[in-house]
């Protein structure tokens, strides 16, 4: 991901998420010397390419944390976001992650049946994570 990423970032993430991030956040996660931040292009039949999806995650001492990952609604049951969780996961293994974790909205089934497509296990609720709705904390051992 790239500055010059976040305009289409921003309107993907507003239509995901009813508390989306703002533009100092991604701009602060780009600048963040833990954080890896990435978008998956893909070209429209005769259009310019376009931001797909993307996953922002910390790597620290051995444990990743996803923090977001979100796919544009246009592309979304294609494949994008599996695409972007399985190279994570290879980016995880390259730099010796053995634990990831997430925070996934209870109601979030698509993203929690994708989670546990790849090995997540739903370790415990955080209540009221999100202010309006409680978190299920997912882990995964690498």
């Amino acid at each position: 991901m790239t500055a010059e990423d976040l305009d289409e970032v921003l309107e993907i993430e507003q239509a995901s998420f009813p508390k989306p991030w703002t533009r100092a956040m991604f701009e602060g996660e780009l600048k963040n010397p833990v954080s890896f931040s990435y978008t998956l292009k893909v070209r429209p039949h005769e259009g310019a390419e376009r931001v797909g999806g993307y996953v922002v995650l910390w790597i620290i001492h051995g444990e990743a944390h996803i923090l977001n990952i979100a796919v544009n609604p246009e592309y979304r049951g294609r494949g994008i976001a599996s695409r972007l969780l399985g190279l994570m996961l290879v980016l995880m293994k390259r730099n010796l992650v053995y634990e990831v974790f997430l925070e996934v909205r209870v109601s979030n089934k698509a993203a929690r049946s994708l989670y546990m497509k790849y090995g997540f296990r739903e370790a415990y609720i955080r209540k009221n994570y999100y202010g309006d709705e409680d978190a299920i904390v997912m882990v995964l051992d690498l």
